[in-house]
């Protein structure tokens, strides 16, 4: 059995949460979510909408925000295998543009907490369902985001791994980072 884990990393406020997890002879139970035990924690997330992503390998969803009312989320892979990125947009943050990289899978559980201010997507690495659980609600006018392979980001994505990359015509069409720096000069 392994109970609820907490771990910061580089990036403030930017949390590991190793979830709930006990399992028996029938398989596996997992709580990813307790108000009460984040709150024990010092950690803040309320929920006001879930939703699941559906990918097939090789997809790359990122790196997304929302300019208003942004989306602290707890991001989980449910089944499957992907490469998570969390970039930093905060501008008077000591870590504004670093990115980190998690391997979220089905097996290992671990989740993500991730703070207002951050761009976040991943690379899907073998076919999967992703969990967010947001605390605060999505609204189409305000999403946005920066190309996954901007090189200002430079971010290390492992495309050696995929046939090839899988991108929606709305990931094509995101903004430089540069573009963003000029429209928002972060958040």
């Amino acid at each position: 059995m392994k109970k609820f884990a907490f771990s910061q990393t580089e990036i403030e406020g930017l949390i590991i949460v190793q979830p709930f997890v006990s399992e028996d002879l029938r398989g596996s139970f997992v709580k990813d979510y307790s108000k009460e035990v984040f709150e024990a924690n010092g950690l803040e997330h309320d929920l006001m909408e879930v939703f699941y992503t559906y990918s097939k390998k090789g997809v790359v969803r990122a790196l997304h925000f929302q300019r208003v009312k942004q989306q602290p989320k707890l991001v989980r892979c449910v089944s499957g295998k992907i490469y998570d990125v969390v970039v930093d947009l905060r501008k008077d943050s000591p870590t504004f543009k670093k990115w980190l990289s998690f391997t979220l899978t089905g097996e290992n559980t671990q989740e993500l907490l991730i703070p207002k201010g951050c761009g976040h997507g991943y690379l899907v690495l073998e076919d999967s369902v992703v969990s967010y659980k947001c605390s605060e609600k999505f609204y189409g006018e305000y999403d946005d985001g920066i190309l996954w392979n901007d090189p200002d980001i430079g971010v290390d994505w492992p495309t050696e791994k995929v046939e090839k990359v899988i991108l929606s015509e709305k990931d094509m069409a995101l903004q430089s980072f540069r573009q963003f720096m000029d429209q928002y000069q972060g958040f």
